[in-house]
């Protein structure tokens, strides 16, 4: 049985001292809208932040274009994506860095970083 704290979101559970090993890829997708974030922050589609579904919000994430290889490390501070079959989404700036804004989806891969 794993020890820890429990962060549990729309059905979905991370254990805190698990998340070290954290790895996975899907697609992402992005926004950019003027409301808060689930963490209570206004959201800044400036700002290297994603939205997760489980991780607890100041985790980083590495996120890479599985595509084009571009990476970027973004900051957890909302919850989300809501739409079937995505993973993360990630601000308007980290899908520019990432090279999918204009497509709008992309299949990247996530891994915790420290």
């Amino acid at each position: 049985m794993a020890a820890g704290v429990i962060f549990a979101t729309t059905g979905h559970a991370a254990f805190a001292d698990s998340k070290k090993n954290f790895a996975t890829s899907g697609m992402a997708s992005y926004y950019g809208y003027g409301g808060r974030t689930a963490n209570g922050e206004r959201h800044n589609a400036q700002a290297m932040t994603a939205a997760h579904r489980s991780l607890p919000f100041g985790t980083k994430v590495r996120v890479t274009n599985e595509t084009n290889g571009k990476s970027v490390v973004l900051r957890i501070n909302d919850r989300g994506p809501f739409v079937r079959g995505r993973i993360i989404d990630v601000s308007t700036a980290a899908a520019d860095t990432l090279g999918f804004r204009k497509r709008g989806v992309a299949k990247v891969s996530l891994a915790v970083v420290d």
